[in-house]
């Protein structure tokens, strides 16, 4: 039998670090994913784990009892209820990772390889299955990479017999979170919650508002290539903000109007091509805005700079997303903008060396198809609001319709 799912990425829009001091910020999903292939054998016989990390070439395997010797507990495991990992049993997970002797220079995996082992066990328990991960998303570039890992993971490992509705999908978030608090040690939950739902976010002061979208956007998604010390960085502007306590509360005020008529721009409705420009055109004065306002936190840096450099010349906007100091740059691609611009600029900043990617905002959050290894077609899936049956090669992604236990 086989699952799987997949799950996008993320940009905020606007607000980030401003919204640690109290502003308001607008997330979105971005149509890079993240896909995982969970597949359990048809023989008992198998009592092998593994972890194919396919685009790393890293492959993680585990006997089944040494699982259960370092975590005992998990012969009849809940994964209705979402549960945290005590300081002992992840430092009996950090030791199974620990014995794959991960290469040092991609230790920093070593933490998701965590997040699956504790989400495979507390969910599944102690069943054989080979798990291959794909991804589109950098990782550590701002673009939410460990939140749809994460996503797509928990949302793999379910009982088949959830209908992936608003309370499977809180489910799955809450799985989704407890991994990346193994990543990250105290997320925000904003990465995770995107990555589920899709679409939209509005947050502020720990308030989530899941927002509807009704235009569509392009970015051009510029990965300078420089990581960062997002803690660094934030408490970076904390300290600013101590320093010139009157300047920086005007910023982070600016900063929040700006998110809120980002979020009612988002909303309202285009009804022809000169409303969609207009729009765009607000959008595009706001991104520079919030960049200028970044700036003033000190969070930009020589790299984004020079993407900014390089889009201005052909009168495009652009902003960082995320924390800042390196990362991922989101340019605002019009929608009557040719392709031959884009082209253009995509050559040029390549040519500085930065990554780039054309990405849709604001899509949909997890998808999962099911299929039974002895079994030529795909379950139903809902794709476009009514159930259709897919070929095993033209697999269409939708929430699924699943009415039976795999376990």
């Amino acid at each position: 039998m086989e699952v799987r799912s997949r799950a996008p990425g993320k940009i905020i829009l606007a607000g980030e670090h401003a919204v640690v001091h109290g502003s308001t910020a607008v997330a979105a999903s971005i149509d890079l994913y993240t896909h995982v292939t969970l597949r359990f054998p048809s023989s008992d016989n198998e009592k092998t784990l593994t972890l194919h990390i396919k685009d790393m070439g890293l492959e993680f395997s585990w006997q089944i009892g040494r699982i259960m010797e370092a975590l005992p507990g998990f012969t009849s495991p809940n994964p209705l209820t979402p549960i945290s990992g005590s300081l002992e049993r992840l430092a009996s997970v950090t030791s199974l990772v620990e014995e794959q002797k991960i290469p040092e220079a991609k230790i920093g995996l070593a933490s998701g390889v965590s997040a699956f082992l504790w989400l495979y066990t507390a969910i599944i328990g102690y069943k054989a299955a080979t798990v291959i991960v794909t991804s589109k998303l950098p990782l550590g570039s701002g673009l939410g990479s460990s939140a749809a890992f994460c996503v797509s993971l928990s949302g793999a490992m379910q009982p088949r017999g959830l209908s992936y509705g608003e309370s499977d999908l809180e489910l799955v978030n809450k799985w989704a979170f407890q991994g990346e608090k193994i990543i990250h040690g105290k997320p925000s939950g904003i990465d995770n919650t995107v990555s589920t739902y899709g679409n939209m976010i509005k947050f502020r002061s720990g308030i989530l508002t899941r927002l509807k979208s009704t235009m569509p956007l392009k970015m051009l998604v510029t990965n300078t290539r420089v990581g960062r010390n997002t803690k660094a960085l934030v408490a970076g502007v904390s300290k600013r903000a101590i320093r010139h306590q009157d300047a920086m509360e005007a910023v982070f005020s600016a900063v929040d109007s700006i998110s809120k008529e980002v979020s009612t721009i988002i909303q309202s409705p285009a009804t022809d091509d000169v409303t969609s420009t207009e729009q765009e055109a607000k959008l595009e004065e706001l991104m520079e805005m919030n960049q200028g306002l970044l700036q003033c936190m000190g969070v930009s840096h020589a790299s984004i700079e020079t993407v900014l450099r390089t889009t201005l010349k052909y009168k495009l906007s652009s902003k960082l997303t995320g924390a800042g100091g390196g990362g991922c740059v989101l340019t605002l691609l019009p929608t009557l903008l040719s392709a031959t611009v884009v082209d253009k600029v995509t050559a040029d900043l390549e040519s500085c060396g930065f990554q780039c990617m054309i990405a849709t905002i604001g899509g949909p959050g997890l998808e999962i198809c099911f299929k039974d290894t002895n079994c030529t077609v795909w379950d139903q899936v809902e794709a476009t609001g009514s159930p259709s049956v897919v070929g095993s090669v033209d697999v269409g992604w939708g929430k699924a319709i699943a009415p039976l236990s795999w376990w």
